[in-house]
């Protein structure tokens, strides 16, 4: 179900993909909410740190470790313009994040509902809620980046 500030919290999390952009990095950005307060902000950083993992959901969950002295999220949203890949699903059952709400699926590499449903997997120790909200900037963002990298 869509609460209020989801869509809020989905389009500062499309502000950090722009930034993204504006730095020749995929454009994806993160934001991860706790009881209705920004905790962190983050976007896609593996060309400017030379580090492969470096993803949006990986940079958002070392600064709110950080800032919040603990590495358990439980209480915690994020959200997310492109669905996470398997690392960064891992990353997210790990921090023990409550819910993942996400625009974009990515039919290439999505581990929640496109490749993989991980977070289904009863095997497994924490099962995240998540919710795809389909909203169309978060896939064109990537579209149109994409797309000019070909032409270069």
């Amino acid at each position: 179900m869509i609460h209020k500030n989801d869509l809020y919290y989905l389009k500062l999390a499309l502000q950090e993909a722009k930034k993204a952009y504006q730095k020749e990095e995929v454009p994806v950005g993160a934001v991860l909410v706790k009881n209705d307060n920004i905790i962190a902000k983050g976007h896609n950083l593996r060309i400017t740190k030379n580090n492969a993992l470096y993803h949006a959901e990986i940079v958002v969950i070392e600064k709110a470790c950080k800032k919040l002295k603990t590495w358990r999220l439980d209480d915690c949203i994020l959200y997310i313009t492109l669905e996470p890949c398997l690392m960064c699903c891992g990353a997210i059952i790990q921090s023990r994040i409550k819910k993942i709400i996400f625009g974009a699926k990515d039919d290439k590499g999505g581990a929640i509902l496109s490749k993989y449903t991980i977070f289904d997997d009863k095997k497994l120790n924490h099962h995240p809620q998540y919710l795809y909200i389909e909203y169309e900037e978060c896939g064109n963002i990537l579209k149109n980046f994409f797309k000019e990298k070909r032409k270069s």
